[in-house]
């Protein structure tokens, strides 16, 4: 997923991109009109990440027309100054499924690669299974040591699985080694209120959470509408 963004974004690296301000098409891409629609999705889904033009641009269009949403870009700037890796911070972006925060965290992690970083995406469910098999065959340590060092850390879905104590206790201790040593982008479909519904242990929950908000941007988009296209009602 990750190579197939980054194609994309050596493919458009060169093209000429201009903004355009009427109703049917966003912008130019090699002379191809771009509509806003396939503009947003686009870079929802990712296949223009690592572009700044587009997040500018997509900041304008959302200005020009007015549209009501919660992705007013508070994380352009976040994007562009690249604090986030420089002071290693967390990004943890919230809100419902299917309005992009796979996407928009993959956006920052392809940011990261492209400057020179080492990065990694896996998703919640496999990290914890990963650390669970790592207990049954005594190599937790070399495990916890490999995501430690990884410069820029996304971890997808987190709360979708319920997870075993032994589980919460080494994603705690992983969380603790990178906490303020590396960046961690985290996407949830949950609030901090509702982490221990999943993680089972409020004291770890609690202290878990303690540490992600001292050192981290927590981007809300719970009012951002699904993209996802739903199916017409049958008849």
């Amino acid at each position: 997923q990750l190579n197939a963004a980054r194609s994309e974004q050596h493919r458009l690296s060169g093209s000429k991109l201009a903004v355009r301000g009427t109703d049917d098409c966003a912008c130019r891409v090699d002379g191809a009109a771009v509509g806003h629609i396939q503009l947003v999705t686009s870079l929802i889904e990712g296949r223009w990440v690592g572009l700044c033009e587009i997040l500018t641009m997509l900041e304008k269009i959302l200005r020009q027309h007015s549209i009501d949403s919660a992705v007013k870009l508070p994380y352009s700037a976040l994007y562009e100054q690249f604090d986030y890796m420089q002071k290693c911070r967390n990004v943890i972006f919230m809100g419902p499924t299917g309005i992009g925060k796979t996407g928009l965290a993959t956006a920052f992690l392809t940011h990261a690669i492209d400057r020179g970083y080492n990065g990694r995406f896996v998703t919640f469910a496999e990290l914890v299974e990963q650390l669970y098999q790592s207990v049954a065959d005594h190599t937790e340590a070399k495990v916890i040591k490999a995501f430690t060092a990884t410069d820029c850390l996304l971890i997808d879905e987190l709360g979708y699985v319920e997870v075993e104590p032994v589980q919460v206790g080494l994603f705690f201790t992983l969380m603790s080694r990178r906490h303020k040593k590396k960046t961690t982008l985290i996407t949830s479909n949950l609030g901090f209120s509702q982490w221990s519904s999943f993680l089972k242990n409020d004291q770890l929950t609690a202290a878990l959470i303690d540490r992600l908000t001292e050192n981290s941007h927590v981007i809300n988009m719970i009012n951002c509408v699904s993209l996802r296209p739903k199916l017409d009602p049958v008849s």
